[in-house]
């Protein structure tokens, strides 16, 4: 399977209702309630999951148990009032809903986006291979990335409603690792949760094909090291066309060992490579679309995408 450009929600216009759904870990109600304000302060009509604020009644860091929080996802994306799904969070347990989504109807539902990052990778990845669909990976509702971080909000406001405004990527801080330029397909997200998916269904065999987004948060060097080994040993790199970086906040021991380490298990591929592309978890995320065709300049530290990313 080579990564292929994934079809278009709609852009966004100020009286569209769009579902907020935890698929994820639970939230908090400061949280959510801050997220849902900025959501209404832009003219949107947001639509809460019936267990948006719900609590596993036995595991403290899923929102709700397996068969509610796919229920919840599986709803907001059949509403055909619905223009985009937002995820209320990450953190653990997307990977447990994949099995319980009825992939069959979700395909005949119309077009829409997915937004969110972190855990919501795995979503990212199998809404790519089931339903062919492009996403976003941006802030998160109920998290300070959301309603605290006027730039992540604002760079995800444009993604959603302006998208032709967004179609040429870059991040202050981003650092040529390996020059060139190459064309793909966006794909990936957050390494851990690509690792966690290999030979699993709902996951792409490989990025053949694909720009790849990579990103994690609180992992020792040593750990990112065995993830992207096993990623690389597995074949999944294979046919790859380029790679991008985002943060990796709270890894230790520090940044300059992880770009170390990057550089030297991601030069060998041959590809383009930039780091600090300025997604993932960070202040002032940016909103990467994934199942996006683009043009990835590493010495100009650009990604351009070939279209808006929403319809």
């Amino acid at each position: 399977m080579t990564a292929a450009p994934g079809a278009r929600g709609p852009r966004l216009r100020p009286g569209d209702a769009v579902s907020v759904v935890a698929p994820c870990s639970p939230v908090t109600c400061d949280g959510i309630e801050s997220g849902l304000s900025v959501l209404r302060n832009w003219g949107l009509e947001a639509a809460e999951g019936e267990h948006l604020r719900g609590r596993h009644p036995r595991l403290s860091y899923l929102a709700g148990t397996d068969e509610e929080r796919a229920a919840d996802l599986q709803r907001a994306w059949l509403d055909p009032r619905t223009a985009a799904v937002l995820c209320a969070r990450g953190g653990d347990g997307a990977h447990r809903v994949l099995d319980r989504l009825d992939f069959a109807a979700m395909r005949r539902a119309p077009a829409k986006t997915l937004v969110g990052f972190s855990d919501v990778t795995a979503l990212h990845e199998a809404f790519a291979v089931e339903l062919g669909a492009a996403t976003l990976h941006g802030p998160v509702v109920a998290l300070e990335s959301f309603s605290e971080d006027p730039v992540a909000a604002a760079h995800l406001r444009t993604a959603l409603f302006e998208p032709e405004a967004a179609t040429v990527l870059g991040a202050p801080g981003a650092e040529t690792l390996v020059g060139g330029t190459a064309r793909g397909v966006t794909v990936g997200g957050n390494l851990s949760v690509l690792n966690d998916s290999l030979a699993a269904p709902h996951s792409r065999p490989s990025a053949r094909g694909g720009l790849v987004l990579l990103e994690d948060v609180g992992e020792d060097v040593s750990r990112i090291d065995r993830m992207l080994t096993q990623l690389l040993r597995s074949g999944w790199f294979e046919g790859a066309a380029g790679v991008l970086l985002g943060s990796w906040e709270g890894c230790t021991p520090d940044a300059a060992a992880v770009r170390t380490l990057m550089l030297e298990r991601l030069a060998p591929l041959g590809v383009p490579v930039v780091g600090e592309f300025g997604f993932g978890h960070r202040a002032a995320q940016i909103t990467v679309p994934l199942g996006a065709a683009a043009t990835l300049d590493a010495d100009a530290r650009t990604l351009t995408l070939d279209r808006p990313a929403l319809a």
